[in-house]
C-alpha cells in the first residue's frame, strides 16, 4: 500500500511526513511518500493534500503551475475513488470557491465557499489559532476515519478562513469560535480537516491511523 503526500511548495511537509510514517508503522499502513510526481500519484492507494498559506496561491501553485499533478490527483480521487485527505488549505480547496483576497474557483468536489471567520464575540481574535474542542455531527459519527474520535476531543487550528458547506451532511464536525466553524468535511471517499492532524496529538494521530487503514 502506498500513501502519497503531495508536495507543491505550499507548506512545510516535514511534520506531516513524520506523523504519517509513524502511524503507518504502527498500523501496517505501508509506504508513505512525499512527492510532486504525477506518476507516483497515479499508483498511490491513498492521497494526502496539505496546504499552508493563502487559498489563491495554493490553488494556482497546484492547478496552474502543476496541471499534470492536479490532473493525476483528480483522476485518483474522483475517477478511481482512492481515499483522499485534505489538510488545512488542502481541505479548503475542495470547495466550490474561495473568497480570500480575490474570488478563486476551488475543485468543487464538495459544494460550498471559503469565507473569512467573523466571530460574534469581538474579543475573539482572527486568525483562529490554538486548541479547540471538536463537535461531531450526530449523522456522521460512524465515519471510519472518525473511529475513536468523540465530541470534546481537541484539535489544533491556525486559520482565518473557513468552509461554509452547501450541504450540512458534508460537515462532519465543527468547533465553536464565536459561531460554528467547520472542522471536518467529507463525502464518499474523501475527507478534509481544517485543523492540522499532525499537530493535534492523540486526536490527530488517531485520525491519521484510521485514514491509513480506511478501505471504502
Amino acid at each position: 500500500m502506498l500513501t502519497v503526500l503531495i508536495d507543491y511548495d505550499s507548506g512545510n511537509l516535514h511534520s506531516a511526513e513524520k506523523a504519517f510514517q509513524r502511524m503507518s508503522a504502527e498500523v501496517g499502513g505501508g509506504e508513505v511518500l512525499v512527492t510532486s510526481r504525477p506518476e507516483d500519484v497515479a499508483r498511490a492507494d491513498r492521497i494526502v493534500l496539505p496546504g499552508d498559506g493563502a487559498f489563491p496561491a495554493c490553488r494556482n501553485a497546484l492547478t496552474r503551475d502543476r496541471a499534470a499533478l492536479y490532473e493525476a490527483i483528480e483522476e485518483a480521487a474522483i475517477t478511481k475513488a482512492r481515499p483522499f485527505m485534505g489538510i488545512c488549505v488542502g481541505m479548503q480547496m475542495l470547495a466550490s470557491v474561495g473568497r480570500e483576497y480575490v474570488d478563486t474557483p476551488g475543485f468543487d468536489w464538495i459544494g460550498g465557499e471559503i469565507v473569512k471567520i467573523t466571530p460574534s464575540d469581538r474579543s475573539l481574535k482572527v486568525p483562529h489559532m490554538g486548541w479547540n474542542d471538536l463537535v461531531l455531527s450526530q449523522a456522521q459519527v460512524a465515519h471510519p476515519v472518525l473511529d475513536g474520535i468523540k465530541t470534546g476531543d481537541h484539535a489544533y487550528f491556525v486559520h482565518s478562513y473557513h468552509f461554509m458547506v452547501a450541504d450540512l451532511a458534508h460537515r462532519l464536525a465543527h468547533v465553536d469560535y464565536g459561531g460554528e466553524i467547520t472542522a471536518i468535511v467529507g463525502r464518499d471517499t474523501m475527507i478534509g480537516t481544517q485543523f492540522h492532524p499532525e499537530k493535534s496529538q492523540t486526536t490527530g494521530l488517531r485520525m491519521i491511523a484510521n485514514f491509513l487503514t480506511w478501505a471504502p
